[in-house]
């Protein structure tokens, strides 16, 4: 957000806390601590609609050798096309998924595995816009729809624990796995140790694929290398 690593609390524009001026040196930190994945959101795109860190996006790109993930703001064909041309190898798409499942199942015809959708939920409900807007679409509902769309990846997010250190949620998680068993689900919101991580290990749902940690790797309650520990 504003060119500058930003975590906010439960997706609320004004919760959010600056952990560093320069996600260039943060993207190249976690690179040499092991990562083989980041997971990038343009917040205020996200709020707006459209890209206000390409520059910073770009400079991550060119800086880091991962496999990088980009949400936020990603509404229309052309910037996935920016997107997956600049170097980003899957595109997150959010908003636009819940109001045009055509546009998904152009995108993922064409770009294949390179397409993922997220789902965040409040109370169980779909919310978009930068979690500003709830709809009546249940996150189990919708991720039956986007599996039939040809959707592979689903990033699942209970915006209740976004931010908040207070550990995964696993029924949210589980509900949503047991609708979509031919999909990879990712698990986002609430990690803050590397036992969370072994918990999501453990669950015994073999189409959880992945985990996204984002504030306790700030705060320093986790590490990329015990992050990679845990799940090896």
């Amino acid at each position: 957000m504003g060119g500058q690593c930003v975590r906010l609390s439960q997706g609320v524009a004004t919760e959010g806390t600056v952990y560093s001026p320069d996600p260039v040196a943060v993207a190249r930190g976690f690179a040499e601590s092991g990562a083989e994945w980041i997971h990038l959101v343009d917040l205020d795109g996200a709020f707006q609609g459209e890209s206000r860190n390409w520059k910073t996006i770009r400079a991550i790109c060119e800086a880091v050798d991962l496999r990088l993930e980009l949400g936020g703001g990603i509404r229309d064909e052309a910037t996935v096309e920016r997107v997956l041309g600049a170097g980003i190898d899957r595109a997150v798409i959010g908003t636009r998924a819940v109001e045009d499942p055509d546009f998904v199942r152009r995108l993922t015809e064409r770009h294949g595995e390179r397409i993922a959708v997220g789902i965040d939920a409040r109370d169980g409900r779909v919310a978009v816009r930068g979690w500003t807007e709830v709809t009546d679409l249940s996150a189990e509902d919708f991720a039956e729809h986007l599996a039939g769309l040809g959707v592979k990846t689903i990033i699942g997010t209970d915006i209740a624990t976004d931010g908040m250190l207070t550990g995964p949620s696993t029924d949210f998680l589980k509900r949503l796995a047991a609708r979509v068993p031919g999909v990879g689900l990712i698990a986002s919101g609430g990690i803050r140790s590397a036992g969370d991580l072994r918990t999501l290990r453990t669950m015994d749902l073999p189409n959880i694929v992945g985990a996204i940690v984002g504030r306790a790797l700030y705060t320093g309650h986790l590490t990329v290398e015990a992050s990679l520990e845990a799940l090896a």
